[in-house]
């Protein structure tokens, strides 16, 4: 094993060398997926003997982060070839499997089925859109990318365009879109191993941020790939497993995608039933007048909250005079010392609590109809068109940018740097495809199968008989999971329950009834996903530093193992920056890598595209439109999006561009820069002959050479 990992051959030189290699990997693979699962059947003969849950949590945390540092410290490496893109000897399936695993951050992994149970229809777009992109990279990236042979997405824009200009924006943009990626994935990593271990979700981010280190430190892309094909195998049999059994508890047929249609029915038939349930319709109601009493406070604030601390003051006084429970007098006092300090903390306060109770007075707990396709009607009267006519526009918006935005994402199209030929960078792609499909085909079925379980089993359960899982999932942070008796009849209905769609595919095995083991597994399957995004985002920000801007820029005459050492530096620091600021939780994992999407499509699509397949594009347009683009989508997110609002202090009302939502600003940075570059590059001088030779060469020689 160790050599497989190990060996700085400088790559694969002659067909039996070729061949030796692939039978090593594939021997050390399906010994580790064998070992793998008894691993897991051991853990689940040892729950069955009394081993407690948290140390079955413990043990799954422990056991993949050592393994993970194992094929890290195993794959270490000074060589720049290697550390950079693996010594470009990946073979495809394998490149596959990690893209697949590089791909699959906790946004696919956690939120994906969150955001289907929460949004229904609508939701298809990640998966239309996040799919769809790989399609984009086979037809007009991949095997361009391999043939120009850089090793960094800033180092083909220098190359291509021919100064340092695009090269410097390159690596802003790069680290731009990946540590906002990043952060998603070190939140991601800090709520699972919350939940596996009990430590605080503080710690939690900085005890997986080791597992993150050691492989992208010691190794680089070497090191990093080798262990992504490993996470890979975890995230996918803990993702089946559960969804697989749900859909055999349900229906008795084990293939969750073919029994999706019928289970959606019967969930269609729960909501028409919940909608107009006598309690149902109490709870809503106890919402509804709680946000006409909210308005009220918020039409004079100081007033309100004068009212609010005497009332408290007084009803903690009269306790104490009678000599009340000691447990109602605590409550009282807690009570008055939650009040907000002053008027301007009691506005922002209940202007949040009136848009809950807002939300949580509409019918399902403010879900849409899981098989709406979009909002209003387009038969409806003018108010109903309208609101269809934004769903729908909204909707093809997010496709367009996740689309694009999958193409452009440096971490990934890196992916494609390691291979040995551009014929197996497009069959990279293929197996890429193939392997993210395999989750992406499942997810809408476990979003369907979970919601069955929880309107037809969770909802009428007495609140002293609720399942373990509900207050264990409120310590780990009660915004993604509380409940709470409004109509004080004992029995939980749909509206008395919050739940975050980043639990929805970690707390599946419980609501499933499963084993403790199988929610272990599922939360070492959601930190395999997490980790192994966040290796590629690191060494992405970590490679744009040391070999674009360091070595490209600053000193070209740099050695390989220094070249090396500052990025394994740079890699710590980025790391501990990424952490420090996923600790302040500062928005849900879906809205950053959404984010994320947008910024990679505004910034490199445009330049990408037209530098591989239009050879008049110059370095003036590239900058141009790079920055323009770029430019475009930041401030469309920062004067519409509620957290970078917030951020920058932005106070004037919110204006959307033909109603598009801010998770897709992309939409408008995308055409600008494909603008910008195609007018400058008209009005400026034509690139060097050598670089329009560079671009024919790439274009058009059959695609056999490597």
């Amino acid at each position: 094993m160790a050599g497989i990992f190990g060996s700085d051959s400088g790559g694969v030189t002659n067909a039996a060398s070729k061949a030796a290699f692939r039978a090593g990997l594939n021997k050390v693979y399906t010994w580790y997926t064998g070992g793998f699962l008894a691993f897991v059947v051991v853990l689940a003969v040892l729950e069955q003997m009394g081993l407690s849950r948290q140390w079955i949590g413990l043990i799954f945390l422990l056991a993949t982060i050592g393994l993970y540092a194992g094929i890290g410290i195993m794959s270490r490496t000074t060589d720049a070839a290697e550390y950079y893109v693996a010594g470009r000897r990946v073979p495809a399936v394998y490149n596959g499997m990690a893209t697949g695993a590089d791909w699959m951050s906790a946004a696919s992994f956690i939120g994906m089925a969150g955001t289907l149970y929460l949004t229904g229809y609508s939701g298809l777009a990640f998966i239309m859109g996040w799919t769809g992109g790989y399609c984009l990279v086979a037809l007009f990236l991949a095997p361009y990318l391999r043939k120009f042979g850089q090793f960094t997405i800033p180092d083909f824009l220098g190359e291509r365009y021919g100064g340092n200009v695009p090269r410097f924006i390159g690596i802003v943009a790069a680290i731009l879109c990946s540590f906002t990626y990043v952060v998603a994935q070190i939140y991601g990593v800090g709520l699972i191993t919350a939940r596996l271990s009990g430590v605080a979700f503080e710690l939690g981010i900085f005890l997986g941020l080791g597992g993150i280190l050691v492989c992208s430190f010691l190794g680089g892309m070497r090191a990093v790939t080798w262990t992504q094909v490993a996470q890979y195998v975890i995230l996918i049999v803990a993702y089946m497993i559960p969804v697989v059994w749900l859909s055999v508890k349900q229906t008795s047929i084990p293939v969750p995608q073919a029994i999706y249609g019928f289970q959606l029915q019967k969930v269609t038939a729960k909501e028409k039933e919940l909608v107009s349930h006598p309690k149902e319709l109490e709870v809503r109601e106890v919402f509804k007048q709680r946000s006409v009493a909210l308005a009220e406070k918020l039409k004079d604030p100081a007033a309100a909250l004068t009212a609010d601390k005497a009332a408290a003051e007084k009803t903690v006084a009269d306790l104490k005079a009678a000599n009340g429970p000691l447990a109602e007098v605590a409550a009282a006092e807690k009570a008055l010392a939650n009040l907000p300090k002053d008027p301007e903390a009691a506005k922002k306060a209940w202007t949040a609590a009136k848009g809950a109770a807002d939300n949580k007075a509409k019918p399902l707990n403010g879900m849409p109809p899981h098989a709406q396709q979009f909002a209003g009607d387009p038969k409806g009267d003018a108010a109903a068109q309208k609101a269809y006519d934004v769903s729908r526009r909204n909707f093809l918006a997010l496709i367009f940018c996740l689309m694009v935005g999958t193409a452009a994402l440096p971490h990934i199209l890196m992916r494609y740097y390691t291979v040995p030929s551009v014929k197996e960078a497009r069959e990279s792609v293929t197996w890429s495809l193939f392997f993210i499909f395999l989750l992406y085909f499942t997810a809408p079925a476990l979003a369907v199968l979970v919601k069955y379980e929880v309107f037809t089993l969770l909802v009428g359960t007495p609140f002293n008989q609720l399942p373990e899982w509900i207050a264990a999932w409120n310590k780990v942070d009660p915004s993604l999971m509380s409940v709470v008796d409004i109509n004080k009849d004992g029995i939980l209905q749909l509206n008395e329950m919050s739940i975050g769609g980043d639990i929805i595919v970690l707390a599946a095995p419980a609501i499933g009834g499963l084993p403790y083991v199988v929610s272990g597994l599922v939360a070492a399957g959601g930190l395999a996903a997490a980790l192994s995004t966040a290796d590629g985002l690191l060494l992405t920000i970590a490679n744009a530093l040391s070999h674009d801007l360091y070595y490209k820029m600053i000193d070209p005459n740099a050695s390989t193992a220094r070249r090396v050492t500052i990025s394994k530096v740079l890699l710590l620091v980025v790391a501990l920056c990424a952490a420090y600021v996923a600790a302040q939780k500062p928005a849900d994992i879906l809205f950053l890598v959404s984010a994320a999407f947008s910024f990679a499509a505004a910034a490199f699509f445009p330049a990408l595209v037209l530098g591989i397949f239009w050879k008049r594009a110059n370095g003036i347009a590239a900058s141009l439109g790079m920055t323009a683009g770029l430019a475009t989508t930041v401030y469309y997110m920062i004067m519409t999006q509620p957290w970078m609002r917030g951020i920058f202090g932005v106070t004037s009302p919110v204006q959307l561009w033909w109603d598009i939502q801010p998770i897709s600003a992309g939409l408008f940075g995308v055409p600008i820069g494909f603008a910008v570059i195609i007018l400058v590059s008209l009005v400026t001088p034509a690139p060097s002959r050598k670089i329009q030779e560079l671009v024919e060469h790439v274009r058009y020689p059959t695609l056999r050479a490597g």
